[in-house]
């Protein structure tokens, strides 16, 4: 086992220092002569050092230089992604990352090799680990629009696609999640699938709107992660799926009021500009939406603003009121 570790350092130290990328690449095709043998899981688990030195290789091969040695890095990668231990299953996913970053979009969809990553990383969105999550959640960001470049033109445009799928799935776990850090994990992720949704955004509103404002009643803590996420997650659904707006015109003005009123009369450790930065995320929602009602939002709070005597939100109410 010290001559393995011994080994690792070794290798680390030489990529480390490696002057030219061709050197690097060199370094990487002995690597992957070294490791080409240890592919299954056994071989991981007795030599638990070759798991480093593949890793640490890998990660320091960058685009173009990675793309011939496709062949021999996706296969371990998808294996270390998979097995039961947590910090190997993160280690994969960083691998994955690595891959589908550097390796061009028509060589990973060649074999349907894009299709195998995806659907290695969708199941681990049923792990409850937030650092395991977040990686796969960023790592299917970068691959999501690698498998829809490949869609057929003959489908039709409102087909569901894997981003469909992914979000469907990552909104039914958040509905009933109750532990913070993947709350922030999540609702940190939401507004990049809104972004790459675009108008199809529309086929999860419902679902969507009821995570959005069940994340608004409640604080995370005093860095207030999840609801800020929360608030950039509706001004980004808003901004892209407006014309659905007007009918959750109700639901989503008196959530937003309330959000107000519970920021502005908490008593706990949220600093202020976290306070400030609710209260502004907060108004401009309320400033897209009447912008998408024609101005059914400035009529609503006529009588909120004569009645309130909070100076704070009056300033926010004032703002909406004032913005063309």
């Amino acid at each position: 086992m010290a001559t393995s570790s011994t080994c690792c350092h070794t290798q680390e130290n030489l990529l480390a220092y490696c002057p030219t990328p061709a050197l690097g690449t060199l370094l990487a095709q002995d690597t992957e002569d070294t490791l080409r043998c240890p592919r299954t899981r056994d071989a991981w688990k007795r030599r638990p050092a070759t798991k480093l030195v593949f890793s640490s290789s890998l990660l320091r091969v960058h685009r173009p230089w990675l793309s011939p040695h496709l062949e021999a890095v996706l296969p371990p990668s998808l294996l270390l992604s998979d097995d039961h231990e947590e910090q190997n299953k993160l280690l994969g996913v960083r691998c994955l990352h690595h891959i589908v970053l550097h390796v061009p979009a028509a060589e990973l969809r060649q074999y349907n090799r894009a299709q195998v990553v995806y659907h290695a990383l969708y199941n681990h969105l049923y792990s409850r680990e937030a650092p395991l999550i977040e990686a796969v959640l960023l790592c299917l960001l970068d691959l999501l629009p690698v498998l829809e470049g490949a869609r057929q033109p003959q489908r039709e445009p409102w087909a569901p696609a894997p981003c469909d799928e992914v979000l469907r799935l990552l909104l039914t776990h958040m509905e009933a999640e109750h532990r913070l850090p993947l709350r922030r994990v999540c609702a940190r992720a939401l507004p990049a699938f809104v972004q790459r949704l675009g108008i199809h955004i529309s086929r999860h509103l419902q679902r969507l709107e009821r995570v959005v404002l069940g994340y608004l009643e409640v604080s995370d803590g005093p860095g207030e992660e999840a609801r800020l996420a929360a608030l950039e997650t509706l001004r980004c659904a808003i901004e892209h799926a407006w014309p659905r707006m007007p009918c959750r015109l109700p639901t989503l003005l008196k959530a937003l009021l309330r959000l107000l009123w519970d920021v502005h009369t908490e008593q706990g450790p949220t600093p202020e500009p976290v306070k400030a930065a609710l209260l502004q995320a907060a108004t401009d929602c309320l400033v897209l939406l009447d912008r998408c009602s024609e101005g059914q939002v400035k009529v609503l709070l006529e009588g909120v603003y004569k009645s309130c005597e909070e100076g704070r939100v009056r300033e926010c109410i004032r703002k909406v009121r004032e913005t063309p």
